[in-house]
């Protein structure tokens, strides 16, 4: 999340380490999200040009208040990105078969 916010009184900075794996990141083209009562569960997942096969790239079970919260921050930057660089094309819908999609081991 891009959100930036001071640190509540009696809080220092938070300091967060990754390593390099981590920095790189993941590319994901395809996301499912399921939830429960409890949590909500998003499985992000590459799916291969020849559209035959797939990689789960990482999974993210977070609580419904911080899926909420991802949400909103989400749509903020969706905005800000807008503003700047114009509106974000998506396929016409139709234009793009659903892939039928199931984990395999």
């Amino acid at each position: 999340m891009d959100e930036q916010r001071p640190p509540q009184q009696g809080q220092g900075q938070v300091q967060i380490k990754a390593d390099e794996k981590e920095l790189q990141g993941q590319y994901s083209n395809l996301v499912m999200i399921h939830h429960n009562l409890e949590e909500f569960t998003m499985n992000f997942i590459y799916i291969f040009p020849n559209g035959a096969q797939g990689k789960l790239t990482g999974s993210m079970i977070v609580s419904p208040g911080h899926a909420k919260r991802i949400w909103r921050a989400l749509g903020e930057n969706i905005a800000r990105y807008e503003s700047q660089f114009g509106p974000i094309k998506e396929s016409p819908a139709g234009s793009e078969p659903t892939p039928t999609v199931g984990f395999v081991q």
